[in-house]
């Protein structure tokens, strides 16, 4: 765990389980050595009553920075197509140890990002899964795996990350069709880095109908980009003196901005300087971090020659110079299978530049704020003319972000106020789809001298996270609202620390309604309610 108490500061199960008897009894009136392992309240990933086969991808004991590599072989007792296909990491870890970010590529393109919880001495596991379905194209040959998950091992910090991956196959049956999917999943080729852009390239089919891109985008660990949320210009006297709060992560096209969209503010187990404010359930998304989807159709019908392209990721807002941005782009491409080679054009074309204000006070050793207001707007046509005749698509999208933050002298009290709304329609062939993204956090972290420790330090975080998903499909709603206190500066067995979270997913669509609440108390759960 790091603490950094004059910032708000970041870093960070999935699989429904039951109380253990343990939990039945009274919570302890503070953390001690261990605590329950940790778990999310989403609900685990539906599979249909077919035949499975499951292939091992990962197992590996992460003691450094080196990455793991092996190879994927489709499974020979569940040749595809497939009806699903799910990714399911298990892991354990004891001792001491800091939240690390890890990341699964398999045939170069980017399947996975999650962060770890960090462990108490006695040792905890956790699970995650994830649906994978949409890179089965990818799986239907052998491919290179690389799994990176960075880590220090020493005699501070023993904690060794044992973890296995598996990929899950379903095969299709009576009433259970192939999953639709793309017909091709590429990474960029040539990859290089320009500050905080990645550059590639990549060759399209030629026979290209429909192309999605998807970027695994993360401020990582080990700077003030991984809290950029809290950011304020350097004349504040801020600890994290990287200017505006404002981030957006844009995607271009042979120069030509092609899509926008909001980074996801992602809190991992170390997180707030608070750890015990994550244990034992992490903040929404922690571990499974969930890639930014642009639809690029609109300029599918200019790729399709057979040359490559350059794509551009560019995070805006990033002072120059600044690292500590990781991404990871794939392209999702649709082709059509009757025609040799498709063509098509723009036909309307509307990215307006960013509006945005930042109110600013404070100087070094004072107090001061940073209010924020932004917005941005997209809207692009093109076609397609396939062999089922010319197939039209628009994309609008609309980015808002509003911030309150405020602190005090010597950021003893440091308080966020933030709303970030992504809403994306798309109308192809007659068609709407909509995606709306609303998240946010409200906290206050106090960091105040112990009333009977010398030099010790009172660490009290309160805070609320909310991650609503709107769809045409149906919605969902993930909430965490936790308090938790620690002393800075003493002995770890003189901490003294506790806390309390209340986490709850629910969702409402075709499948019904799902309604998941988890409460803990001091490391231990005290509730496990399901009202669905």
């Amino acid at each position: 765990m790091r603490i950094r108490p004059v910032a708000l500061l970041s870093l960070s199960a999935l699989l429904l389980a039951q109380l253990t008897p343990a939990a039945a009894a009274p919570p302890p009136s503070e953390f001690g050595t261990d605590y329950d392992d940790p778990r999310t309240p989403v609900p685990a990933i539906a599979v249909p009553d077919t035949k499975h086969c499951q292939v091992q991808i990962v197992r590996h004991g992460f003691r450094n920075f080196d990455p793991y590599q092996s190879t994927y072989t489709p499974p020979a007792d569940c040749q595809g197509p497939w009806s699903k296909v799910v990714l399911r990491m298990h892991g354990e870890v004891k001792g001491v140890q800091y939240d690390r970010l890890g990341h699964i590529t398999i045939g170069g393109v980017g399947v996975f990002r999650t962060s770890t919880p960090e462990p108490s001495a006695d040792g905890i596991a956790w699970d995650v899964e994830k649906d994978v379905t949409s890179y089965a194209p990818l799986l239907t040959k052998s491919q290179p795996v690389v799994m990176e998950l960075g880590n220090v091992v020493n005699e501070t910090y023993t904690g060794v990350l044992d973890i296995t991956v598996t990929l899950d196959f379903y095969s299709t049956g009576r009433r259970v069709p192939a999953a639709k999917t793309a017909n091709v999943v590429l990474p960029l080729q040539d990859q290089r880095r320009e500050e905080s852009d990645l550059i590639g390239t990549a060759t399209l089919p030629r026979n290209t109908t429909r192309l999605l891109g998807e970027v695994y985008v993360t401020g990582s660990g080990g700077g003030c980009e991984e809290f950029w949320d809290t950011s304020a210009p350097a004349e504040t006297g801020y600890s994290c003196p990287d200017g505006s709060p404002y981030r957006e992560v844009d995607v271009s096209i042979d120069g030509k901005p092609a899509g926008i969209a909001l980074p996801y503010p992602y809190i991992y187990t170390g997180g707030w300087s608070n750890p015990y404010s994550w244990r034992p359930s992490p903040a929404p998304r922690a571990f499974d971090i969930k890639p930014l989807i642009y639809d690029l159709t609109p300029f599918a019908g200019l790729l399709t020659d057979g040359k490559p392209h350059e794509f551009r990721v560019h995070v805006n807002g990033v002072p120059a110079g600044q690292s500590g941005w990781f991404t990871v782009p794939n392209l999702h491409v649709w082709t059509d299978p009757h025609r040799g080679q498709t063509h098509g054009a723009l036909t309307s074309y509307d990215v307006a530049p960013l509006t945005k204000s930042d109110q600013v006070t404070g100087a070094p050793n004072q107090a001061g704020s940073v209010s924020t207001k932004a917005s941005r707007t997209l809207k692009i046509s093109g076609y397609v003319d396939t062999s089922a005749g010319r197939i039209r698509t628009t994309v609008q999208r609309t980015l808002r972000n509003t911030s309150e933050h405020t602190w005090s002298a010597g950021e003893t009290h440091d308080s966020l106020d933030a709303n970030w709304r992504d809403t994306s329609i798309v109308t192809r062939g007659g068609k709407v789809e909509l995606t709306d993204l609303d998240y946010g956090k409200t906290g206050l972290l106090t960091f105040l001298p112990n009333a009977t420790v010398p030099g010790g330090y009172d660490v009290v975080t309160d805070l609320k996270i909310y991650d609503k998903i709107r769809t045409t499909q149906g919605s969902s709603n993930e909430t965490y609202d936790g308090r938790a206190s620690w002393i800075y500066n003493v002995p770890r067995d003189q901490r003294h620390a506790t806390g309390t979270q209340t986490v709850r997913f629910q969702s409402f669509g075709a499948n019904g309604c799902y309604d998941h609440t988890l409460q803990a108390v001091n490391g231990i759960y005290t509730k496990d309610l399901h009202r669905c």
